[in-house]
């Protein structure tokens, strides 16, 4: 029994010390995280670099030249020569109207600037009968007046003829109605055996000129100001053209693959929107873009050539929202930042103010450190922008 009791005893004592080393293991481990070393981090360092600065505004498409096109004349239409929806050039005839009435109306001025000119060389020729025979009193000054009248009013009932025929003629050519500008005809008001009235309120139809097409956008001016400041401050540098190159992106988000020009800015701001129209300019050849199109025109406003652009997931805000990021100093510890952010550029923010060039950013294991710890620090890969060329990025998103 005793030899069994002790042999009780070595067997609880050995679990005992196991137990004991097993607790030993677990303290050194977990002693081994806060004593075996500062955290690491993944940094990026700053640097200065030249970055395009765009903004993105949402725009309609207008067609540059729109003409409606309706009757001089009243008459029967007899004729519709164009297919709907087809490309039309200036001059195609688009309609015909009667124009029997009109092509006698023609003849008729025709026959009585006939008859008014061969009346003429009659009463010319007494003229000069009459003013030789006054001379030597042979008829009287009288007869020679009445007949000096006589001639200028036959002169001037050949003008008369003459403007009647010019109206008779100008009137037969309304009854062809021409495309007045080249473009693509809509679809046709009016058919075939109706009765057109002169200068009537409803078109027949309207041609609209596709090529080039307006893009009209709207922009706040309070971006204006910002602009406008940041230009007088020498952080942007601005374009100085009204010829600014502008990109578009379509509403599904895919981009136009031709570039436009910046025609002109509205001189009024809106009251009840705060925002002034920006006109662009693009070419369409083929007629891509139709009028009345939802687009976002991607506008180059100007280049930071000295700016300061931070990895999205290294900026962090406050309880109050405001933005702020870590740095490792040159001791190695952790420093919090309070910055200013301008804008989205890609998947950067554009900082304004709060980082400088040379600053050592905290990007990766921000959860494992507070301001004042002592860090690791590994360098980033590809973490640094090469400054050779501008960075242009066509989507840029104000910071709120």
């Amino acid at each position: 029994m005793k030899i069994e009791h002790a042999g009780r005893l070595t067997t609880i004592g050995i679990i005992v010390i196991g137990l004991m080393l097993t607790g030993c293991g677990k303290q050194t481990q977990g002693s081994g995280a806060p004593g075996g070393g500062a955290p690491e981090v993944g940094v990026a360092v700053m640097q200065e670099e030249p970055v395009g600065i765009t903004t993105e505004l949402p725009g309609r498409t207008s067609a540059q030249l729109i003409a409606e096109v309706r009757p001089q004349v009243n008459g029967i239409i007899k004729k519709r020569l164009f297919t709907e929806g087809s490309d039309v050039k200036a001059g195609d005839v688009l309609y015909e109207i009667d124009p029997a009435p009109y092509q006698a109306s023609y003849n008729n001025a025709k026959a009585a600037l006939a008859r008014a000119e061969a009346q003429l060389p009659a009463v010319r020729s007494r003229v000069e009968r009459y003013k030789e025979l006054v001379d030597i009193k042979a008829v009287s000054r009288q007869d020679y007046d009445d007949a000096v009248s006589a001639l200028q009013q036959a002169e001037a009932e050949v003008e008369v003829n003459k403007a009647a025929v010019e109206t008779a003629r100008i009137n037969l050519a309304y009854t062809r109605i021409v495309a007045p500008i080249s473009g693509r005809v809509g679809r046709s008001n009016v058919t075939v055996g109706a009765l057109a009235t002169a200068h009537q309120g409803t078109a027949f139809t309207t041609i609209q000129q596709l090529d080039p097409i307006y893009v009209d956008a709207t922009q706040s001016s309070a971006n204006l100001l910002q602009l406008k400041r940041n230009v007088a401050s020498g952080r942007i540098k601005g374009n100085g053209s009204q010829q600014a190159r502008v990109k578009l992106l379509l509403e599904d988000g895919t981009p136009y693959p031709l570039e436009g020009t910046l025609k002109f800015s509205d001189v009024t701001v809106d009251p009840s929107t705060g925002s002034f129209i920006l006109r662009m300019v693009f070419p369409n050849p083929k007629h891509i873009l139709l009028p009345g199109m939802y687009v976002r025109a991607v506008v180059q406003e100007g280049l930071a050539d000295k700016a300061i652009l931070a990895p999205q997931q290294a900026v962090a805000r406050d309880p109050k929202g405001n933005p702020f990021a870590l740095i490792v100093d040159s001791q190695g510890k952790v420093q919090q930042r309070s910055i200013t952010v301008d804008r989205a550029i890609g998947n950067k923010w554009l900082v304004t103010s709060g980082l400088a060039a040379g600053d050592r950013l905290v990007v990766e294991g921000i959860q494992k450190v507070r301001p004042g710890a002592s860090v690791k620090v590994t360098p980033l890969e590809g973490a640094k922008n090469s400054p050779e060329t501008p960075k242009t990025v066509p989507v840029s998103t104000k910071a709120k």
